[in-house]
């Protein structure tokens, strides 16, 4: 990645690329795989992986178009809200974050969100529910008129175009296959849309009942469709739910790999893609790009909740 200093302002520039780094493990080698992780969660220490993908192009949009605020929604501890809030303080133009649930005073992710100067609303459950009606999101028009609304999570396709040139980024030649976990289907439509001929996806959902995610995907991609693979069997019980044969294949992959992965996303994706690799999914001489989509801020906020151990608290997000 490419910094650009201006003043005491750190901008990131257009042109970046995070680094793709080989998995070197006998496992792969016994299955005759070429295996590289594309390490989106170096971009920036708090606009990291697929979020910043995602907003690269709204926060472009937002300043030609003359929008004084951006607004969005997610939960108390959203990677999304936490990367729009440091890349509208870095862009300069100024945030709200429209939050889901009731606020705690000592949420790590609300505390840091602050501090970037995003203007904060905690609304019920009920309310949040109604962040796709039409009659609702009038209503925050009128409240704020100068305000560039964006979905729940960033997908759109403005963020689309951004998760297309990590495609770009990967040399064909690492990449038979692309494999990323699936929350809301907007990354895997945007690598899905800008896959090459010879290419395919992997999506791998993280959450229960995510068969309809697919439909998602498609609606989003429009073509590209026979080159992605769905899979829905890795949730471990649901969105955010950590066991512990996941915590344990985290700490072992960190050990034998040097890279963090967080529960919620990476962690269960490269968990289901080690025992998919396992099962035979991938044919000999498979090359195949694993995408790390960033989010690690969100690991102390499970430090907190006492979901995941307190050795994995970071100081660094």
């Amino acid at each position: 990645m490419t910094k650009i200093t201006q003043g005491d302002k750190i901008l990131l520039h257009s042109n970046y690329n995070s680094p793709l780094q080989r998995l070197e493990d006998s496992f792969f080698i016994k299955h005759q795989l070429n295996v590289h992780v594309k390490r989106d969660d170096l971009i920036h220490p708090q606009i990291s992986g697929n979020k910043w993908r995602k907003l690269k192009y709204n926060l472009e949009f937002a300043k030609h178009q003359g929008y004084q605020k951006i607004l969005s929604f997610g939960g108390a501890y959203s990677n999304h809200i936490h990367a729009l809030a440091y890349a509208g303080k870095h862009y300069g133009i100024k945030t709200v974050g429209i939050i889901r649930g009731e606020y705690h005073a000592d949420n790590p992710t609300i505390g840091q969100v602050k501090l970037a100067g995003m203007d904060v609303h905690f609304i019920s459950r009920a309310d949040y529910k109604r962040r796709f009606d039409e009659e609702y999101l009038d209503q925050l028009h009128q409240r704020y008129p100068n305000a560039l609304i964006i979905p729940e999570g960033g997908s759109n396709e403005l963020a689309l175009r951004g998760l297309g040139e990590l495609v770009t980024e990967i040399p064909t030649s690492n990449a038979d296959y692309i494999v990323c976990p699936c929350g809301s289907g907007g990354t895997s439509a945007g690598i899905l849309k800008a896959l090459s001929h010879e290419q395919r996806l992997l999506s791998i959902a993280v959450l229960k009942n995510a068969d309809y995610l697919k439909d998602e995907i498609f609606k989003l991609a429009i073509d590209n469709h026979h080159r992605l693979d769905f899979n829905t069997q890795f949730h471990l019980g649901g969105y955010g739910k950590v066991t512990p044969q996941l915590i344990d294949f985290i700490n072992t992959f960190y050990n034998n790999h040097n890279i963090q992965l967080e529960p919620i996303y990476s962690g269960k994706m490269m968990l289901g893609f080690y025992e998919l690799v396992k099962q035979g999914f991938f044919k000999p001489n498979t090359n195949i790009t694993l995408i790390h989509t960033g989010g690690l801020q969100g690991i102390n906020g499970m430090v907190q909740r006492k979901l995941v151990p307190n050795e994995w608290i970071r100081n660094d997000v």
